[in-house]
């Protein structure tokens, strides 16, 4: 069937290009869009404050994911999508990554070196501190605006 066997080694014999049913197709895709759907919820960690400040409702989903991405880091835990990825991978006979969605696609784009549980503290700090300052802005802003005072 090429799903993954318990000690996640793929199984059945290696898949040439072009020599995929729609099936497979359609994990890989998924796979794909898992991991899309992590990097997006990554960016809108990092970056959805700067969105609260058009949308400022957007805050009661952000503030949550805030809190969400922080825990994992401080936590050292790995995001859930990324076994759903790697499993998704490891049913059509790709290879799965062991470490977590941020060592794997990003920190090789923003440093050499792997992630240490220093750095997982620092990455849980920055998203805080990023946030925390740009909340800060948007209350600053809201209690000088003209139409909080009327």
């Amino acid at each position: 069937m090429g799903w993954a066997s318990s000690d996640d080694t793929p199984r059945g014999p290696p898949r040439k290009p072009g020599d995929e049913s729609p099936m497979t197709i359609l994990i890989r895709l998924a796979a794909d869009a898992v991991a899309l759907v992590h990097l997006l919820f990554v960016l809108f960690v990092v970056f959805g404050g700067l969105l609260v400040g058009r949308w400022p409702r957007l805050a009661w989903l952000h503030l949550p994911a805030v809190a969400w991405g922080g825990w994992i880091e401080f936590a050292g835990w790995m995001c859930p999508l990324t076994p759903l990825e790697n499993h998704l991978r490891q049913a059509v006979g790709q290879a799965g990554y062991a470490e977590g969605f941020i060592d794997y696609y990003l920190w090789p784009l923003l440093y050499p070196a792997g992630l240490t549980r220093e750095w997982q503290w620092a990455l849980g700090a920055g998203v805080l501190v990023v946030n925390g300052a740009v909340y800060g802005v948007l209350l600053v802003r809201r209690a000088r605006s003209p139409e909080r005072r009327a």
